[in-house]
């Protein structure tokens, strides 16, 4: 046994969100239809530049009064789905915008072209950026709250140490990469046991950091609930400030809605964090 009692057919099987929701096509259709609708009447600037390697790119969306609170948020796709996009997840900016906060949604490079070092350094490339260049866009630099979704999850706790990061929601992510790396996702991320160590938020707490909030569907995978809570309660057991966010009902996908809707369970923990 390779991980917990599993072997890799298992780990494979334990870490499938595609396979355990079989109405994912029709989700991804639906936030590509929806996602090119927002674009479509809300201007941002698009593909800004943090970084010069093709990917490192972010569109930014500014709400009616961009002297606010920003959110970053980083997609998944476990690190390497091409298909999983920023131009994807769009639509996500809607909650936040109508609660006048600013959205930039961060793009990276993916495996196999990028190892998870430099996948992570990228993310933490783009909150630099933002946090040096919000103000040349009206916006606060001082204010820049992170959230992410899966492998945007990982990116999110792995960014908490900044210093420019006021608080972050990690939403159903990997925060032990160990079982990763003995899966069949590892065949692209070429982790090895040093870097999936290095790169695993439950092996590295900061000394300090902002409040996180760990969120996961309780109709997630049983593996992906288990990394949400074995994080959350580490993350307060090293004295650091945040808690676990379970939204009954939601699976691995369903739950990005709680965000896109104003009245979402995530969107009002997102302005919680936002105001204090």
């Amino acid at each position: 046994m390779l991980y917990r009692g599993m072997d890799r057919a298992q780990l494979d099987t334990a870490y499938n969100n595609l396979a355990a929701v079989p109405a994912h096509p029709k989700l991804f259709a639906d936030w590509a239809r929806r996602s090119a609708r927002f674009r479509g009447w809300h201007h941002g600037y698009l593909n800004l530049a943090y970084g010069e390697r093709p990917r490192e790119r972010l569109d930014l969306f500014l709400a009616a009064n961009p002297a606010a609170p920003t959110l970053a948020y980083i997609h998944g796709g476990y690190w390497q789905m091409p298909f999983q996009t920023k131009e994807t997840y769009s639509t996500l900016a809607e909650g936040a915008l109508s609660h006048g906060l600013n959205v930039a949604m961060v793009e990276y490079t993916l495996a196999p072209e990028a190892r998870m070092d430099l996948i992570v350094d990228e993310v933490h490339q783009a909150i630099g950026w933002l946090h040096e260049h919000l103000g040349d866009y009206g916006a606060d630099g001082e204010r820049l709250y992170v959230a992410g979704h899966s492998a945007g999850g990982h990116l999110t706790a792995m960014a908490m140490p900044l210093s420019a990061v006021k608080g972050g929601i990690a939403i159903s992510g990997v925060y032990d990469l160990e079982p990763i790396r003995l899966n069949c996702l590892n065949e692209k991320l070429g982790l090895n046991e040093a870097e999936a160590r290095r790169n695993s938020p439950m092996r590295n707490f900061p000394p300090s950091a902002a409040p996180l909030i760990v969120a996961c569907g309780t109709a997630e995978l049983p593996e992906l609930r288990r990394q949400s809570t074995g994080y959350a309660e580490a993350w307060a057991e090293h004295g650091l400030p945040g808690h676990l966010l379970a939204i009954d009902g939601a699976d691995h996908f369903t739950i990005l809605e709680t965000l896109a809707q104003p009245d979402g369970a995530l969107m009002q923990a997102l302005l919680t964090l936002a105001r204090g």
